[in-house]
This record gives structure tokens, C-alpha cells and sequence, in this order.
């Protein structure tokens, strides 16, 4: 018989019902019902129930366990009494009487509980990581993230993709996020920087000649935390064509998510659907207008719109004022809400004002009686005949954003997503995709009072240099595309700037000297020199795949090992400071020594 285990503690069913096995594991609870104590043992894999009578040979081990303690434990497998038969788990149906107990590892107190799911302080939960990852719920996560990740591996090779490594080590970037930099030992005073992204190596591989390339990329940002993002460190997968148009490469990565999101959208029983192929295609400067955002969540039946024109001229001063002053007037939905109290109403324009606008106008109606000062001042007839446009009925209110364009849009944006989340009209049971498409290719920096990039400088102008030459450059667009899910930008994609000229003429409209591009992009702007095909691709995170897919409102959720908002690793006692050995190796010396030394 093997050492530790003859099966796993998933595995025991009636059929083996008399046979003498052996399990190891860890213990998950234990029950004292007098003459009896019963043990449930955890493993990788699952539980099983194990039992000990008072006076059987492996109750005083098995009396003596405290929770988390790693035992084995031999015994003959017996089936349970009907009325005792646990139907929620798969060894359910039989029970482990044991005959011999071996304590592997005795575990102290715990910090905290691994039985449960109930919700622990940050942390805790970091900081006894190992614990965290031994619970049901997290446990689950991650082997749903090796599944996931698999399954994009297999279906970019089925797509005829290759899987190439790049380096981890390289050049600091001038464009995007602050780097993580690593001195180093034999170049005293340089320093490499950590990849925010395989960008240029991927396009760079696409000048070697390879053709479709991809990779389950690790990527490096110092960047502060969120809810969808992880501080420090994320993957991606990261997937480059050359030869390809901007549908070339809708058409090589939608069968691959659509398909991971259709094979794990009935993960533990959730029964989702996914939007068909081909994804929905909506224009940027549309999204703005319809959804106030750019990351639409298209679950959301809600949609805004623009009624500036409706208040020209109207007795309604504030509106008529805004709009006359060329700003703009956006209305929001709220349908069905006739029973709902004036607190409600007050609630959405407190709450805008606690967002930092100035507040979220309204109108309610009931019965076919509007109601609000909007729509007292405006008119009835004027108010009938919007509210006639807009295709809503006796019994739905209205909201207005009101302001500059800018702001208006995002106030009508993040209203929309409140209003249909107070409302319980978003779709929970769906996947809904779409692509972000035709991002302008500039913008106005107010701040820097210049034009600059709006997007990614690597882009290609829609009409190349012709357009770079010709036109407006704040009525260029890009090739340049977002995919979105559920209002979760999953990542952003282009068609790249392959040509050296029109690179050079895109920067100079930017700012920025021919000298310049050379020096900060000299890898990418030499390779282009030597014959470079057309390309695009793009890069799907893969922890926001995963967050989707779990059905978790926070990354760290479908992280083995997260670092805190922070950036902190409280488990390895990350970041540290160096020894004076290790900085006298790396020619550093500190201008803050710790303990306020300088």
C-alpha cells in the first residue's frame, strides 16, 4: 500500500464499498457526537467523511486533530445508512471507519478559518495567503484561471497561432505607465526596465517574418490598484498577424473568446449565454453618445440620448442657457418607476453630487402627470412630445446630464449604469461583447495646451499619411479597437504604424522631433527601416477573463498570490530594502538610508 494514499478524497463511491484504503489530506471539520467522532478530510481534490468509535484504534489521534492538520489515515470503506447520506457531495454515499491515523503535520491556531466562506479583512487574507487559498470558493477560482488558460492556449495553436517567449528584461519606455526599473550589477548606473507589455517585441517579431504570434504574457505597470486592476503585475494573452486588416484580426481572436466564455459560462451551475458571433462593432464617438462610455456594459437596456435641441428657447432657463452656450443636454431612462417615492429621484441627484457633478436632473411621470420643476418650466405639451421622441410611457421618469460635452456624457454614463443597477435591470445571465472601433487619433491636451496622442502612437491613421497631411489632426481616426465585456474592457488593439514616414509625420503632430522618435523608439523605427508587413493584434487580460468568468467584483479573487491596493506583499515581506552588500554590488547608494540615515 502506498505511504500517503491509495485514492484521493474525491474518489471513494458504494463500488468500493469493503475495501481498505488509504487517504491523506487535510482536516476540515471535526464532530464529537460522543461515541463517535467523525472527521471531514480535505484534500486537492474533495472531501471524505472519516469515523472513529470511542474505542477504536485510531481515536486518540483522531480525538486530538485541531483543524488544518495534515493526517493520513488507513481504514475499511462503509456505506453510509440511507437517512445519513450527504447528497451534496460525491463521496456522499460511503464513510472511511478507521483503523490507523498518522499525524503528517500539526497545525497551531489558525489566523483564520478555512471552513466557510465567510469574508475576512485584506490583510489577513494576504498576509496568510496559503490559508485563503485552501478555502472552497478561492480554491475553485484558481483552478478555473489553469482551465481558462488552457483554453486560450489551445484554441490560438487550433487558430494557427505559435507561442513565442519575450524578454522580461529590457528598455524603458518614454510612452504609457511608469516602469519598474532593475539596476544593474555590470553596468554601474543603468538600469533595465521590467515590460509593461511584449509590444514592441511582438511587432519586432512580425518584421522577423514569423506570422501569427501569441503568448500567456506576463506584463509589468507600476500603477495603483483597482477592482479590475492588480498593482505590480498582471497577464495578458498577448497575440500579434501580420498581413491582416482590422477584420483579419476580429475574425482571428472572436472564435477563441467566444468560445473560453461558452465553455466556462455554466461554471458551478451559473448557466450563462454568450452574444453571438460576430461581435457587435460600435463606433467610439457613438458609444460616448449612447452609453457615455467607451467600456459599454450592453446588459444594461438603458440607453442615452441627446436632447439639447428639444431645449432651445425653453422655459426651462438652466437647460436653455447650456445649450445656447454650446453645450449639451443628455437624457437617461428610468422606465417603470411610477410607484417609486421623490426620494428616489432625490436619491440619483444626492448621488451625482457625491460623484463631484453638479447634480442629475430629473422628471417624473405617473399615470401620464409629469411631475419635477424640468418639466413645470419646460412645458407639458414640450415635455409630451420628448418624451413621444424618445418612445417612453405614462409611467417612466427621465434624467438629465447637463454640461460640457465631456462631463455631461459621463455623468449620463455612470448614471445609466446606477439608474439600471437601482432599477435590477441588468442581465446577470449574459456575456455581452463588443468592439470599441474608430478611436480619434488625436486629442487636445487642455493642461499641456497641444495636441497629443489619444490613444496609442503606434496606431495607423485611417488614410495614412494622406490624412496625416490633409486633415483636421482632431478629425483623424485610428485603426485602433477595444474589446469589451459585460463593461469590462478586456483590452485594447490596432492595426500598427508599419511605415517609417507616416510614424515620423504622426509624432510631429504630437510634438515630437524625427530625433526624438529615433532615440526613444530606436528599436521599432530601425526594424521598419528594413521592410516591415503590415500587422495588428492585440491582447485580452487574461485576470479579467478569469474575474468574468468567476463571477468576482475584484481581480484579487482569481489571483494565486495579489499584492495589496499598496502594492505590498505581506506574506514574502515585499518590497524590502536591500542589504549593503546587495547595493554595494549594484552601485547604489540610498539618499534615505532606512532609519532616516542619509
Amino acid at each position: 500500500m502506498h505511504a500517503y494514499r491509495t485514492h484521493n478524497c474525491a474518489e471513494l463511491r458504494r463500488d468500493h464499498v469493503s475495501e481498505t484504503v488509504r487517504l491523506s489530506g487535510w482536516v476540515h471539520k471535526k464532530r464529537d457526537h460522543g461515541d463517535l467522532v467523525f472527521v471531514d478530510l480535505r484534500d486537492h481534490y474533495g472531501i471524505t467523511q472519516i469515523v472513529s468509535e470511542v474505542d477504536g484504534p485510531a481515536f486518540k489521534v483522531i480525538e486530538s486533530l485541531r483543524a488544518e492538520s495534515v493526517v493520513t489515515v488507513t481504514g475499511k470503506v462503509v456505506a453510509r445508512a440511507s437517512e445519513a447520506v450527504n447528497p451534496n457531495l460525491p463521496t456522499g454515499a460511503i464513510e472511511v471507519r478507521a483503523t490507523e491515523a498518522v499525524v503528517q503535520s500539526a497545525a497551531q491556531e489558525l489566523p483564520m478559518p478555512v471552513a466557510g466562506e465567510a469574508d475576512y479583512p485584506e490583510d489577513i487574507r494576504l498576509r496568510y495567503r496559503f490559508l485563503d487559498l485552501r478555502r472552497e470558493k478561492l480554491h475553485a477560482n484558481i483552478l478555473l484561471r489553469s482551465q481558462v488558460i488552457a483554453s486560450l492556449r489551445r484554441r490560438m495553436i487550433d487558430q494557427g497561432f505559435t507561442e513565442f517567449q519575450t524578454p522580461i528584461l529590457t528598455a524603458s519606455s518614454p510612452e504609457g505607465a511608469r516602469d519598474y526599473l532593475v539596476p544593474s550589477r555590470v553596468h554601474p548606473g543603468k538600469f533595465y526596465a521590467l515590460p509593461q507589455a511584449p509590444q514592441m517585441f511582438k511587432q519586432l517579431l512580425m518584421v522577423a517574418g514569423f506570422d501569427r504570434y501569441f503568448q500567456i504574457a506576463p506584463c509589468f505597470r507600476d500603477e495603483d490598484a483597482r477592482a479590475d486592476r492588480s498593482p505590480g503585475e498582471f497577464y495578458q494573452l498577448d497575440f500579434e498577424m501580420s498581413f491582416v486588416t482590422q477584420d483579419d484580426v476580429f475574425a482571428a481572436i472572436e472564435p477563441v473568446l467566444h468560445g473560453v466564455f461558452e465553455e466556462f459560462a455554466d461554471w458551478q451551475g451559473k448557466g450563462r449565454t454568450v452574444s453571438p458571433l460576430p461581435f457587435k462593432r460600435i463606433p467610439y464617438k457613438e458609444s460616448l453618445l449612447k452609453y457615455g462610455s467607451d467600456k459599454p456594459d450592453l446588459r444594461n437596456p438603458l440607453l442615452i440620448t441627446d436632447v439639447s435641441e428639444a431645449f432651445k428657447g425653453s422655459g426651462f432657463g438652466l437647460f436653455d442657457r447650456i445649450v445656447s452656450g454650446g453645450d449639451v443636454v443628455r437624457a437617461i431612462p428610468a422606465p417603470g418607476t411610477a410607484d417609486k417615492s421623490r426620494k428616489f429621484f432625490d436619491d440619483m441627484n444626492e448621488w451625482a453630487r457625491s460623484e463631484g457633478f453638479a447634480g442629475l436632473g430629473y422628471v417624473t411621470r405617473k399615470g401620464g402627470e409629469f411631475g419635477g420643476p424640468i418639466a413645470k418650466n419646460h412645458g407639458e405639451d414640450k415635455m409630451a412630445a420628448l418624451y413621444d421622441s424618445l418612445g417612453l410611457g405614462p409611467d417612466d421618469g427621465l434624467f438629465f446630464a447637463a454640461g460640457k460635452e465631456a462631463q455631461a456624457a459621463k455623468l449620463a454614463g455612470l448614471g445609466r449604469t446606477r439608474i439600471a443597477q437601482q432599477l435590477e435591470l441588468i442581465d446577470h445571465s449574459r456575456f455581452e461583447f463588443c468592439w470599441i472601433v474608430d478611436f480619434p487619433m488625436f486629442e487636445y491636451d487642455e493642461d499641456a495646451k497641444k495636441i497629443d496622442f489619444s490613444h496609442n502612437p503606434f496606431s495607423m491613421p485611417q488614410g495614412e499619411l494622406e490624412a496625416l497631411e490633409t486633415k483636421d489632426p482632431l478629425d483623424i481616426l485610428a485603426y485602433q479597437y477595444d474589446i469589451v465585456c459585460n463593461g469590462v474592457e478586456l483590452s485594447s488593439g490596432a492595426i500598427r504604424n508599419h511605415r517609417p514616414e507616416i510614424m515620423y509625420k504622426a509624432f510631429e503632430i504630437a510634438g515630437y522631433t524625427q530625433e526624438q522618435v529615433d532615440t526613444n523608439f530606436a528599436g521599432m523605427i530601425n526594424a521598419f527601416k528594413f521592410g516591415a508587413p503590415p500587422h495588428g493584434g492585440s491582447a485580452p487580460g487574461v485576470d479579467r477573463i478569469v474575474m468574468l468568468l468567476a463571477d468576482e467584483p475584484n481581480i484579487r479573487e482569481v489571483i494565486t498570490f495579489p499584492m495589496t491596493q499598496k502594492a505590498e506583499d505581506l506574506m514574502m515581506g515585499a518590497p524590502n530594502y536591500a542589504t549593503p552588500k546587495q547595493l554595494k554590488e549594484l552601485h547604489i547608494r540610498l539618499v534615505d538610508q532606512p532609519g532616516g540615515k542619509g
